[in-house]
């Protein structure tokens, strides 16, 4: 398998591309599809230095997403079961301050660069850059005060059948250590046949790095219901990055073939998830990066699944990027009520995150995440629901 170690890649031309790659649409699944709603705003909340938050409700195809200013932290994303009743299938909060507070990135945008760096540093052209530190003695999500933990601009848009949001901010240079102004803009949009898509696109003034990516918490039986552990998973990746102590890969791209890392087939998340391998020792469960069998792409390709048995609803995820993290909710530990007024424990929800490798600015085998003056970064990630 060959990865294409270039950072920035043409992004898919069109929706349609995608959804051709994820296969029937909701719409032609459902037998129907509700109109789309211009996105609506609220007041949300104020940060301490008076920073006022919003958020945005938006509304097409039977999903129904609510968006925060604060870290483009979805906050809410409802969609039907098998039988068209609707829940919020993504953990949060109700309220602004425990965002701020205590939030182990519900729903978050997540920024300059998602996962892991080793020590917070790495090298490019000679250079020696020191980041935040905020995980051990890793950088992690951009670090202390990544794009998590700030305010964007938000821009409604109904465009055709399509209604989204346009989020934009500029990252200055060495913010949290990174070097380069960085202009980015997410833009999250809803389909008629009720599609979540992602676009990221970024620009720099200076060499750097980036790895967007977003870190929703999903549990289809509904936010707040219990374990994942019943979910049924599959993940098209043949290899996977075994870690050190610390979460940073070794630099190895493994197997999954005979061991619990091995989602080609799909399989309920708990199956093997107390089978004692080392990697899961460390990890106190799954929380790794899957090496995606197709690589890098120039459109969104179908590369995992996720289904909950009780309720039929289903997620397909189609992205362009090379890997995948796979968290299984770990590190909840019962300390976080969420929006339904239940407490979070461990494995009440796991994480899909399309990304690039963690560490790859200090892995030399992992494609790489550099962008430089003149290019643009794209990359999309497709969720498509059904039931």
């Amino acid at each position: 398998m060959e990865l294409n170690r270039r950072t920035v890649i043409a992004s898919a031309a069109a929706a349609g591309i995608a959804a051709t790659a994820l296969g029937t649409t909701a719409e032609a699944a459902t037998g129907s599809a509700s109109p789309g709603r211009r996105p609506v705003k609220e007041h949300f909340g104020t940060l301490a230095d008076g920073t006022k938050v919003y958020r945005w409700s938006l509304e097409n195809g039977g999903t129904h997403l609510k968006v925060l200013s604060y870290g483009g932290i979805v906050q809410s994303l409802e969609i039907p079961d098998r039988h068209g009743r609707r829940t919020n299938v993504s953990l949060g909060f109700d309220n602004l301050d425990d965002y701020v507070a205590s939030s182990p990135y519900f729903g978050a945008l997540i920024g300059r660069y998602g996962n892991r760096i080793a020590k917070g540093r790495f090298t490019l052209d000679g250079t020696n850059h020191q980041l935040s530190v905020n995980d051990g003695e890793n950088s992690l999500h951009g670090g202390a005060k990544g794009f998590d933990k700030r305010v964007w601009d938000v821009e409604p848009f109904a465009s055709g059948s399509d209604v989204g949001l346009r989020l934009h901010r500029t990252s200055d240079d060495g913010e949290m250590g990174y070097p380069g102004t960085l202009r980015a803009t997410v833009t999250y949009t809803l389909t008629r046949g009720g599609d979540w898509i992602i676009d990221y696109a970024a620009t720099t003034d200076k060499a750097t790095v980036v790895n967007l990516t977003s870190h929703m918490y999903w549990n289809l039986a509904g936010e707040g219901s219990g374990s994942i552990e019943d979910h049924e998973l599959r993940i098209a990746a043949s290899r996977f990055t075994p870690t050190h102590a610390g979460l940073i890969p070794t630099g190895e791209l493994a197997k999954v073939a005979g061991t619990p890392f091995d989602f080609r087939r799909a399989k309920p998340v708990g199956r093997d998830i107390r089978a004692g391998h080392p990697q899961q020792v460390l990890a106190k469960g799954y929380d790794h990066n899957w090496v995606l069998d197709k690589g890098i792409t120039a459109e969104p390709e179908h590369v995992a699944t996720l289904r909950d048995p009780s309720s039929g609803r289903t997620l397909k995820i189609a992205t362009d990027q090379p890997g995948l993290q796979f968290y299984s909710g770990n590190f909840l530990d019962g300390t976080l009520t969420g929006t339904s007024g239940r407490t979070y424990r461990q494995g009440d929800a796991l994480c899909l995150e399309t990304q690039h490798f963690p560490d790859s600015p200090n892995q030399p085998a992992f494609p790489s995440t550099v962008l430089r003056p003149g290019e643009t970064y794209r990359t999309r990630t497709v969720h498509r629901f059904s039931a």
